[in-house]
């Protein structure tokens, strides 16, 4: 999800575990970040683009580059 372009409109496929029991993964997740979700990135900051501003239904969240890469999404038709 880090490199989608902004307000482009995506679903989001699963979200990356990079260790067992991965803290992060599972906070995304809980966030809302599940399979099928429609996502879309609403700003991104100044300095590399980091952190991002993403939306999910009417909620939007900050999110790091490196945490967002673990948000594997396919562009919505």
């Amino acid at each position: 999800m880090k490199d989608l372009k902004l307000r482009v409109e995506a679903i989001v496929d699963r979200v990356e575990d990079v260790q067992a029991a991965d803290p992060i993964a599972a906070r995304l997740r809980d966030l809302g970040f599940v399979a099928g979700e429609p996502v879309r990135v609403v700003a991104r900051g100044p300095i590399g683009g980091d952190p991002l501003v993403v939306q999910i239904g009417y909620t939007r969240f900050a999110l790091r580059r490196a945490e967002a890469a673990r948000v594997m999404i396919r562009v919505a038709a």
